[in-house]
């Protein structure tokens, strides 16, 4: 959520940033309420405590007394409606694009801003990651179909393995002291190298907390519960952000940064027709996520560390890959910048995204109300950033499509064959 200070001193900002982010959304009829809620409070108030006045006099009126409290009343009233419209609309406010953000009306405007690995060089015709799995019996979409619908699989055998594999690779790796400064190094940034916590989040959010992360997005992707206030995770960083709903961190803490894993599911309302085989685009996947709060000195460099994560797992599996900056249509509503990675695919002869890294800035914290206390004692808003470190699901296809061999199996990354006890081969 913006400021409402920000929004009535930089209104075409503002506008420009609906324009920009595609949102349907009337900001004169914002600020016209904003200007009627301001109103209504400063004139409630005059009539309050004039009404205190007149009540405590030695010669009150009663009838002047009821014609003030019935004027209040009706005040009162119309301020709870327009604040309850005002507060809908303020919701829908997207947050600022950084000034980097490409102005773009879809992602076929994204651009590419670095590229790392050239695709090996294949001898023979690749498969693609759904052939690879029928052949070798490591996806059953067929028979997930009976029990679950479509969209849904059945992972099996050394695939499941390598899932796990991947995980406990991420875990090492991101939790350890001496990666975190390597990577920090390397990248030439000023960021501390404290590691990630590891944590499991909640599966399930109640409506109050999600909607405060600004990420519910109900009739395209979510799932809810039909009987509870509950909606079920679509992404880890969406229960990590609310941990310190309505909580003051001490600036000395910061940046707390969690790694934290969860089964996630998604509608994909969307998207049907689109990428339908294998298991690219599913209801039900599994994934690695990073998140952090921090002070907003910290933010901007911590956002460019999340993207130096993400390149340093991807060159430590030999993906190639490129980074994308994402335009103002296709960073998402509460977004100040965005940036993903698409891995090659050679079963498919593109490029399709395996991460994402998003720079919220204080908008998300401003509606989740996490605020620092500053050394000095004062009070502001902490930032915060989330990026995906692996979804699994996804990750497994690159490296299927990438490691596969003449013969139709799967090379295991030499970076996770120690964690799948020395196994050279999925075949």
């Amino acid at each position: 959520m913006l400021d409402i200070k920000f929004i009535r001193n930089n209104p075409e900002v503002v506008r420009k940033a609906i324009q920009n982010k595609n949102i349907d959304l009337d900001l004169d009829k914002l600020l016209a309420l904003d200007s009627r809620r301001r109103e209504l409070i400063e004139s409630s108030e005059t009539v309050k405590a004039e009404q205190n006045k007149k009540s405590k006099g030695p010669q009150f009126n009663v009838e002047e007394l009821k014609s003030l409290k019935e004027k209040f009343k009706v005040m009162e009233h119309e301020l709870t409606c327009v604040e309850e419209e005002f507060s809908q609309l303020m919701l829908q406010v997207p947050n600022i694009p950084s000034d980097d953000t490409p102005i773009g009306r879809s992602e076929t405007e994204n651009i590419v801003v670095k590229k790392v690995g050239e695709p090996k060089k294949i001898d023979f015709q690749p498969k693609s990651h759904w052939e690879l799995g029928q052949t070798l019996n490591l996806i059953d979409k067929e028979r997930a179909s009976k029990v679950a619908g479509s969209r849904f699989a059945y992972i099996k055998g050394g695939l499941v393995k390598l899932q796990f594999a991947l995980l406990q690779f991420g875990v090492d790796n991101l939790t350890d002291q001496k990666v975190i400064r390597k990577i920090i190094k390397t990248n030439k940034l000023s960021v501390p190298d404290s590691p990630f916590d590891l944590v499991l989040p909640p599966a399930l959010i109640k409506t109050d907390a999600y909607v405060a992360t600004a990420r519910l997005n109900g009739a395209e992707m979510t799932y809810k519960l039909e009987n509870d206030d509950l909606w079920l995770n679509a992404s880890a960083e969406h229960s990590i952000a609310p941990m310190y709903l309505n909580e003051t961190l001490d600036e000395s803490d910061l940046p707390i940064r969690y790694l934290g894993y969860t089964t996630a599911f998604r509608r994909e309302a969307g998207t049907y027709g689109k990428d339908t085989e294998g298991i690219l685009r599913m209801h039900q996947f599994d994934k690695l996520e990073l998140e952090s709060f921090s002070t907003k000195e910290q933010s901007f460099e911590e956002h460019l560390f999340f993207i130096a994560v993400q390149e340093y797992l991807m060159e430590q599996l030999k993906i190639p890959y490129h980074v994308l900056l994402k335009c103002t249509a296709d960073i998402g509503f509460a977004n100040a910048r965005g940036v993903d990675i698409e891995a090659w695919m050679p079963g498919q002869n593109k490029y399709r995204e395996t991460h994402s890294a998003d720079y919220m800035t204080d908008f998300q914290a401003r509606r989740l109300n996490t605020r620092v206390r500053r050394f000095n004692g004062e009070l502001e808003l902490a930032h915060t950033n989330d990026a995906t470190a692996f979804a699994l699901g996804r990750i497994l296809i690159a490296i299927m499509e990438n490691y596969q061999t003449s013969k139709g199996t799967i090379e295991v990354p030499k970076v996770l064959r120690k964690y799948m006890g020395g196994v050279k081969e999925i075949k």
